[in-house]
């Protein structure tokens, strides 16, 4: 009896069990339990840490009752966990699930007042390297020898279909936000709702984390009015003689007529129904910032004050640390884990700076460019202490949020994020510790890096949902179902390529490496899984059409447009599209079911609506038994398969499943993922399997 007690036990922050389930203080609040219609079971709830207060059952539903306990919302951040006793068994309920202690970081917790844009909860995002995606307008390129980067000249790079090179910083493909508009159509086709651009400002590498002007979206990426003045000469690495560059991203003019050309694209994208995410890099700069100005861009150059480096009464002085008073061209400043071309910026002493990064943060959120939110580059990193990063991060939000409620802020972190995720911080985070590390492991074996291969974890159901539980459980739901879901991105091998279960680089493998031994049949599993876990599912530009490359700079291959895999392409669509099509897999519960080596399978569920997953990773066919009683499904709930991917194609072909004894039984072929989704109560099948 307790072992089907526990399976029986659920509730997590969705609606179904959280009424609101954004509460604001002075709400009343429903919190619902659901268990097993056990004769004699009884139910506890514990607020923060006080005695267990005894539930009555409120509905019973089939072989389910549902507790509920009514309170007024209060000021502050609360916890709460349940008890429950069948009279065989008692075992605490938390958001980790059936445990036998209610351990803190896995308690249910409430943020009275916090909520995430509705927009953002499910949402299909779409991220774009901009100078990788399409280039519409060669004028505004970046030409040969424009300027000095890292001791060498920049390039243009002449043909899109060319692959990176090792050393690829300086190298320029010249997409633009023209061809991003150009290409709409294709975001439209794919279901896109959201793009998240990496960095727009003006900067000098292709990447864009080492900014330059946070004021001004880059002219190269827009539109170049004013264009004169003359490249670099041979061997020359002097920025301050690089006078083409100077007038195209310093000219005030240029920049005036960027940022315009940037607001009328957010404005398009929005009547496209598609929303702008900006990268901020906010933890550093770059060496070329105006603020500093090593480079020697601004010095001379009208409109703009003394850069740090160049002067001791620079106005932004304060903006870095300098060790020593060595001016003029002072190098002594702090720099991001000692990179002279990445300053550390230095909040701490600086006031000024600290508002006018905040008025940045406003400023791009706000008309005429109405931005629809920022993500935000190694977000844990930024100031000297945790206790100002956190003071900055609240007044972030506060800013932001005050700018445009709308907004959503999605950090980048690769540990523990529990403590910015409290309500006053960060909406959410890029998912890698609770998806794209634990999908990439059992899918492949191989680190986002592709740099380890860990045969133990491939196919380990087991590790796979240990690692799931864990991260998710201390994410409350709003954060959750709008945690950014990737496969790929730009800083970790492409997923294509690490369905090749190989470990290297392009430095140590080559490209043509990255392509073989390739498995599209893992890819399709890895999107089924993406396109029906809690989050918002974001695409790698490419990603769709079967682009491959390992990590960084190998994943910043160019849209290979005429040449894409049309058959992903077609997939990937249509995965996306169900997605869209059923709230249910946007906000609807999740619970795990069942699984063994290689195989896995979990519920969305709500109310109404079922959704079933089943993933065999294996090299073999399996039979398999999911107990989809655990969603509520009775042995009258009549399933379709949606979806049917399997070794060498898939097929959306649909047939019925009926239930027995709570069970789905599947025969599942090698290297396969299925969807299913309940039929209405009212639906007769005529025959089902």
């Amino acid at each position: 009896m307790s072992d089907y007690t526990r399976h029986a036990a659920f509730c997590d922050g969705t609606e179904s069990y959280r009424i609101p389930s954004q509460p604001k203080p002075g709400d009343t609040l429903r919190l619902r339990l659901r268990t097993a219609a056990t004769e004699g079971l009884e139910a506890y709830i514990f607020i923060n840490d006080s005695e267990g207060e005894r539930l009555e059952p409120v509905e019973v539903r089939g072989r389910f009752v549902f507790f509920e306990y009514v309170m007024t919302c209060p000021e502050e951040l609360f916890t709460y966990y349940f008890l429950i006793n069948d009279g065989s068994d008692a075992f605490f309920y938390t958001s980790a699930g059936a445990e036998e202690g209610a351990r803190p970081e896995y308690r249910f917790r409430i943020m009275p007042g916090f909520s995430t844009p509705e927009w953002a909860k499910g949402a299909v995002m779409y991220q774009i390297f901009t100078d990788r995606f399409c280039n519409s307008d060669p004028v505004n390129s970046v030409m040969d020898d424009e300027y000095s980067y890292l001791g060498k000249h920049v390039k243009r790079v002449i043909d899109w279909n060319k692959l990176p090179e090792a050393e690829d910083i300086r190298n320029f493909y010249g997409g633009d936000l023209t061809g991003v508009r150009k290409r709409f159509d294709h975001l439209m086709y794919m279901g896109v709702e959201a793009i998240y651009f990496n960095p727009l400002f003006v900067s000098p590498s292709n990447h864009k984390y080492d900014t330059q002007d946070y004021d001004h979206i880059d002219p190269h990426f827009t539109i170049i009015p004013r264009d004169e003045g003359e490249v670099l000469a041979e061997g020359d690495n002097d920025n301050s003689h690089a006078k083409r560059y100077i007038t195209r991203v310093a000219d005030l003019d240029n920049l005036k007529a960027s940022n315009e050309f940037f607001a009328e694209f957010v404005k398009e994208a929005h009547e496209r129904g598609i929303r702008v995410i900006l990268d901020g890099v906010f933890n550093h700069c770059g060496s070329f910032n105006k603020w500093l100005d090593r480079q020697l861009i601004y010095d001379g150059t009208p409109g703009y004050e003394k850069g740090a480096y160049v002067s001791a009464d620079s106005p932004y002085r304060t903006f870095f640390n300098f060790r020593k008073d060595s001016w003029p061209n002072n190098d002594s400043y702090d720099g991001w884990w000692g990179h002279p071309t990445l300053p550390k910026l230095n909040y701490e002493k600086s006031p000024a700076l600290f508002e006018y990064i905040m008025q940045v943060a406003e400023k791009w959120v706000s008309p005429p460019y109405n931005c629809d939110g920022w993500r935000l580059d190694v977000a844990a990193d930024l100031g000297m202490s945790p206790a100002f990063n956190h003071f900055f991060w609240k007044e972030f939000r506060k800013r932001v949020k005050a700018a445009n409620p709308e907004a959503i802020i999605i950090a980048e972190n690769y540990e523990n994020s529990e403590n910015w995720l409290l309500g006053d911080e960060w909406d959410t985070i890029m998912n890698y510790e609770a998806f794209m590390e634990p999908v990439g492991w059992f899918l492949t074996g191989v680190d986002k890096h592709s740099d380890s291969y860990r045969g133990e974890l491939l196919d380990n159901n087991n590790a796979f949902w240990a690692t799931m539980r864990h991260n998710m459980a201390k994410m409350d739901t709003p954060s959750l179902q709008t945690a950014m879901n990737q496969l790929s991105n730009h800083d970790h091998a492409r997923f294509m390529t690490r369905t090749n279960r190989r470990v290297g680089r392009l430095s140590s493998a080559g490209s043509a490496a990255a392509s073989e031994g390739i498995m599209p049949c893992c890819m399709r599993e890895a999107i089924v899984i993406q396109a029906t876990w809690p989050g918002a599912p974001c695409v790698y530009y490419g990603d769709e059409a079967g682009v491959c490359g390992w990590t960084d700079p190998d994943n910043r291959r160019t849209f290979p447009w005429g040449r894409e895999d049309r058959s992903l392409m077609d997939f990937y669509k249509q995965l996306l599209g169900m997605h869209k099509a059923y709230k249910v897999l946007k906000t609807g519960s999740f619970k795990y079911l069942a699984g063994t080596k290689g195989v896995i399978s979990y519920a969305r569920f709500n109310e109404e609506e079922v959704f079933i997953v089943a993933v065999n990773n294996n090299e073999y066919d399996i039979n398999v038994s999911i107990p989809v009683w655990e969603t509520g499904a009775t042995d009258e709930t009549v399933f379709v398969r949606m979806v049917i991917t399997y070794d060498s194609g898939y097929s959306y072909s649909a047939e019925m499943y009926r239930i027995e004894n709570g069970q789905l039984g599947l025969h599942m072929d090698r290297f396969s993922a299925i969807v299913f989704k309940n039929l209405p109560s009212s639906f007769l099948p005529g025959s089902a399997v």
